[in-house]
């Protein structure tokens, strides 16, 4: 699959996920204990044997960077690549990317050395697992010179994402972007035939996924405009054939803290729509060489443990327990995403916090925590109470810790002294 180039597009400031995005890119978040975001991309791409990958980001990339370089080493015998594409200033091109089309402009000198024959755009910030092979192949088989991957989706969700119409040799006709609530969109309505229940409405919602026959891509974004879906997409639909390739596998937008904290919870149920135990296509990470989890006595019921944790007599139900995270005797864990941490503190490290009153790394003993994101270092002290009594929880920045859609989340590198309540 040399003559594929695959784009993943890491997204802008990530207004809507933070805190989590604070010292990090959108991609670079943390998601099901040990992954982060980018992976699942990434990973689609592998399974498919797409192995010549650029990932393009200009906010926060520093951890995104330190990622893809610990993590996607190719053998020296084959073509492959995962290369990071930040923001540079050139004699042509002196600002920031202005939007998805305009980024993957800017770097068409990097691109064409390549010399693909299609480009695969991506999304870095999305949940799902799909077969690109098949993607890649319906677009051949279709003779169109861009397909756009699309979902079935209610119309209460309809509203956020640009949605399609679609003739019944899936040729797209027309293209709303984000239509919100009140618009009547009732013409958009997808044929019952491709979506997952005859007896409902659907609307074909895009995926932000693309198919571009290179020579198209070039001549689409000869221009300035910015953005994919509000621009070139539409554009492209009035002079050219698109096509629609109809995905209703699990597909989740990692867009909000709400989205992604139901999104990582989904993963400890007994069925989870997104298997992360599916062998024949692995999602990849980076290789810790971290010992496995110890339990010193506990209850654990639907959750999950990464590696190198170490967790003693507490009660952890329906939680992400992510790496290296230590929980101390007592301490209770009910709907916590817990990201774990990026080392473990030496006895030095300890004593010289000791001094300082600052207690040690992980859940301090007998700490009870509902309803909450802890990203990764974070130190709860001894007897916190989070989301269990009843306070008023307004969403807001309250220093130590955020409220989100009414989901306590607790900052990466943030101290909770003892007897903290929120």
């Amino acid at each position: 699959m040399s003559e594929v180039l695959s784009i993943i597009l890491g997204g802008g400031k990530g207004t809507r996920l933070f805190p989590l995005t604070k010292d990090r890119s959108k991609p670079a978040v943390p998601f099901g204990g040990k992954f982060r975001l980018v992976d699942i991309p990434i990973s689609n791409c592998i399974n498919a044997n797409l192995r010549q990958i650029y990932i393009l980001t200009q906010f926060n990339s520093a951890s995104l960077h330190l990622h893809i370089a610990k993590t996607y080493n190719f053998d020296s015998f084959s073509k492959g690549f995962v290369e990071i594409l930040a923001a540079e200033q050139t004699p042509e091109h002196t600002d920031w990317y202005q939007g998805t089309a305009d980024a993957v402009r800017k770097n068409f000198q990097h691109f064409r050395t390549a010399h693909p024959d299609y480009y695969l755009i991506l999304s870095g910030d999305q949940l799902y697992r799909m077969d690109l092979l098949d993607f890649l192949e319906k677009h051949r088989e279709s003779g169109a010179a861009i397909s756009i991957a699309c979902t079935s989706v209610s119309r209460q969700d309809a509203g956020q994402l640009g949605i399609l119409k679609a003739d019944k040799n899936n040729v797209i006709t027309e293209f709303i972007e984000k239509p919100g609530s009140s618009k009547n969109i009732s013409d958009f309505k997808a044929p019952a035939e491709i979506t997952p229940d005859k007896n409902k409405d659907y609307y074909l919602a895009s995926m932000g996924i693309y198919v571009f026959n290179a020579k198209t891509m070039e001549a689409c974004l000869n221009n300035s405009l910015a953005d994919f879906g509000k621009e070139i997409i539409p554009e492209a639909i009035k002079r050219i054939k698109v096509n629609a390739y109809t995905f209703n596998d699990y597909w989740e937008d990692i867009g909000t803290i709400k989205n992604f904290y139901e999104a990582n919870l989904e993963l400890t149920t007994v069925r989870p729509r997104f298997d992360i135990y599916d062998e024949r296509r692995p999602i990849y990470t980076h290789r810790r060489n971290l010992p496995p989890s110890k339990i010193n006595f506990g209850s654990i019921s639907q959750s999950i443990t990464a590696e190198g944790c170490i967790i003693t007599n507490a009660t952890i139900t329906n939680s992400i327990v992510g790496l290296r995270t230590l929980i101390e005797n007592g301490a209770s864990l009910n709907g916590v995403v817990c990201m774990g941490a990026d080392y473990y503190e030496s006895e030095t490290i300890k004593r010289a916090n000791a001094e300082k009153q600052i207690p040690n790394l992980g859940i301090g003993k007998g700490s009870i925590i509902k309803g909450a994101i802890i990203d990764k270092n974070a130190v709860i002290g001894e007897g916190c109470r989070i989301g269990i009594d009843n306070m008023p929880r307004n969403d807001g920045d309250y220093g130590t810790y955020h409220i989100i859609d009414g989901i306590i989340v607790i900052p990466k590198n943030a101290v909770l002294y003892p007897g903290t309540v929120i």
